[in-house]
């Protein structure tokens, strides 16, 4: 396994690639618990057990089976969870919430201590140096090992690492989402924060294996999203194509060409693509052995045009409570 490291003041060596759980439970339809549980399995056995959840994932369901599944094998997982997004209530980061939810974090994932603990989403009306302040003091309480941010703003990320050293800050970045490259990524270079890129494949449409909404099932929650709708899905789909082209010139699958692009941007990411299925995640781990020449993942960044990408990535109820 390949190994990166997030963050230099405060550094966490971490696999390459990480394993995105919000999947594990219902989201993308109802998946099998015992097969989430074994995709769990096999990323510790392949040394790539960089597990991210959150309390937001299913009221606490998903760190509920992940708990399960770490079981006997603590020792070989990197475990990340967030705390503070609230959905259609917004986030909440006052430091007496943010203890109590560690805490029952603690509880639900059967753990004494948090490898990484993100602020999920910045509460606007607590001023970030409460909240990292207080997310500190469960370090030296023994609860936490690293701090992280999820969502934020150049400015908040700023004012967060000068109170206590941010690790890694976890936004969506792929080769359809893009917007961090402009304020957001040089922020945390310049800080030495590490990037953690979550929705790698653009909730699938970069794995090349949807063609057609009727390839989501009825429960799956892709469709109240605007991308997914379909006054933009066709539009959408058609911009896969040359992903699908390079991959197969390449010998990969179009999910691994996405990945591996992403993994070229910089030492400094790590993509944690989601699935519940043990031969998804050694498809996805594959991608590090995928050899594939710079200029083709040049053109392919440029083939794929994000800025013709149709309709926002969240509803606009949830968009106001991003940082970008």
């Amino acid at each position: 396994m390949q190994y990166r490291t997030l963050g230099k003041d405060r550094p966490l060596k971490v696999s390459a690639i990480g394993l995105g759980c919000m999947g594990l439970t219902p989201i993308y339809g109802t998946p099998d618990a015992e097969a989430a549980i074994a995709t769990i399995h096999r990323a510790a056995d392949l040394g790539a057990a960089f597990l991210d959840t959150s309390d937001a994932y299913g009221g606490g369901k998903n760190e509920e089976l992940v708990g399960r599944a770490i079981r006997g094998i603590r020792e070989n997982v990197i475990l990340a969870t967030k705390f503070g997004n609230l959905g259609a209530q917004g986030a909440n980061g006052r430091p007496d919430y943010l203890t109590r939810a560690c805490d029952l974090s603690l509880q639900r994932l059967r753990v004494d201590e948090i490898d990484l603990f993100y602020q999920h989403r910045v509460d606007p009306d607590v001023p970030i140096e409460e909240t990292v302040g207080a997310m500190s003091r469960l370090i030296e309480r023994g609860k936490v090992r690293f701090l992280g941010l999820s969502e934020a703003g150049a400015k908040t990320i700023r004012r967060a690492h000068a109170t206590y050293p941010i690790t890694a800050l976890q936004t969506e970045y792929s080769l359809f989402t893009r917007e961090v490259e402009e304020e957001i990524l040089p922020t945390c270079r310049e800080l030495g924060i590490g990037f953690v890129a979550y929705s790698p494949l653009g909730r699938g449409y970069l794995t090349g294996a949807i063609s057609s909404r009727d390839d989501l099932t009825e429960e799956d929650n892709r469709h109240g999203h605007p991308r997914w709708q379909e006054e933009h899905f066709e539009k959408n789909i058609k911009l896969v194509a040359p992903l699908k082209a390079l991959a197969e010139k390449n010998g990969a699958t179009s999910g691994q060409m996405a990945l591996k692009w992403l993994l070229a941007q910089g030492e400094d990411i790590v993509p944690i693509p989601g699935t519940s299925r043990p031969n998804r995640l050694e498809e996805n781990l594959r991608a590090l052995d995928v050899v594939v020449a710079l200029e083709h993942l040049e053109e392919l960044g440029e083939a794929v045009d994000f800025r013709k990408v149709s309709g926002t990535r969240y509803p606009a109820a949830r968009m106001k409570d991003l940082g970008l």
